[in-house]
């Protein structure tokens, strides 16, 4: 006997609402899974094992490749499979055997993992990290004799190292530096306030900061250069910013009177060369002696004035990994060794 059921509106109402609430549910999930966000852990090293495998085609050949157990291997491609969702392959034997999932897979990985290489490399480059090419500044007066020297030394290292070579002042290397214009500067650090929280800093050798005047000046070389005795003398300097710039305003402060400094320039050759011309003296490392030492003369400074000059390599610390860097850093070590012990 057939039986009927009288259904109500609202019994017809929560019916409707019911399996629309199970579609839309149904839907989200659909939307879910097509839409699925990577899993946290699906990481490179699984995807690194998974390639492998796929090339191999045996779990011991990759352990052996990747220098990972064969338990390792299984592990990573099993869990590789529990989050993605999928299987990837299937049991012959004791073999692995991979699944058309597997191959899909395997396409978009290499592309994916190859795209990442190319990002880092890129990112690298950006950042000026490990390229063939290293952005040095210097200080003028270092370009003597230290800077030539570590130069052969890189060479010799990495021959392969383009090396870009730029002269300034304390100052501006150090601003250059800061904003990632250059790799490494090689400076005074006596005069320059280093962050060494964020800045490596490797110490090459000391400087002694001398009186220099014309050759053709009449001089007493029987004892060092009271700045006093000089008061009535026309000077050159260096202009604001350099490394002996800042020594300099302070041994005539120590002395009790200011120069009277005819003409600033921005480099220490120019400087040399007006007191070479007579046009005045000056301060200056004892360094540059080895090229001007038969056309102008260095006294060195009485005790309340003597001042010596920290030359050091300075580059970023969160770049002291950066092969060039490092090259350079071994190469400033052998070259602050040398001078040591030649004195």
């Amino acid at each position: 006997m057939a039986r009927f059921c009288l259904l109500t509106r609202d019994t017809l109402v929560s019916i409707f609402a019911t399996d629309l609430t199970s579609w839309r549910n149904h839907q989200k999930n659909v939307l879910r899974d097509a839409h699925m966000p990577i899993d946290n852990d699906i990481t490179f090293r699984k995807l690194t094992v998974f390639t492998t495998f796929m090339e191999k085609e045996n779990i011991a050949r990759t352990g052996e490749a990747l220098g990972l157990s064969s338990v390792s291997v299984h592990r990573a491609l099993h869990s590789l499979e529990d989050e993605i969702r999928c299987p990837l392959f299937t049991h012959k034997g004791r073999n692995l055997v991979a699944l058309p999932a597997a191959h899909t897979l395997l396409k978009y990985a290499t592309e994916a993992m190859d795209a990442i290489a190319r990002g880092l490399e890129e990112t690298r480059r950006a950042g000026g990290f490990g390229l063939g090419r290293l952005r040095i500044g210097t200080l003028y007066s270092l370009t003597l004799e230290t800077v030539p020297q570590l130069i052969m030394g890189m060479k010799l290292r990495r021959p392969e190292v383009e090396l870009d070579l730029t002269m300034g002042s304390n100052q501006a290397l150090l601003t250059m530096l800061d904003d990632g214009t250059l790799d490494a500067i090689l400076i005074s650090i006596s005069e320059s306030e280093i962050d060494r929280s964020h800045l490596e800093v490797l110490p090459l050798f000391e400087d002694d900061i001398c009186l220099a005047a014309p050759a053709s000046v009449a001089l007493d070389n029987s004892a060092p250069a009271d700045l006093r005795d000089f008061s009535d003398q026309k000077f050159v300097s260096l202009a604001e910013g350099f490394a002996t710039y800042a020594g300099f305003q302070e041994a005539f402060h120590i002395a009790g009177f200011e120069p009277h400094i005819v003409m600033r320039v921005n480099d220490i050759f120019s400087m040399l060369s007006l007191v070479q011309a007579g046009v005045g003296m000056t301060l200056m490392p004892g360094r540059m002696k080895k090229v001007y030492g038969n056309d102008v003369q260095l006294l060195k400074l009485a005790q309340p004035y003597q001042m010596r000059q920290l030359i050091a390599i300075v580059f970023p610390r969160n770049r002291e990994h950066d092969p060039n860097l490092l090259a350079l850093a071994a190469e400033g070590r052998m070259y602050a060794l040398r001078r040591g012990e030649g004195g």
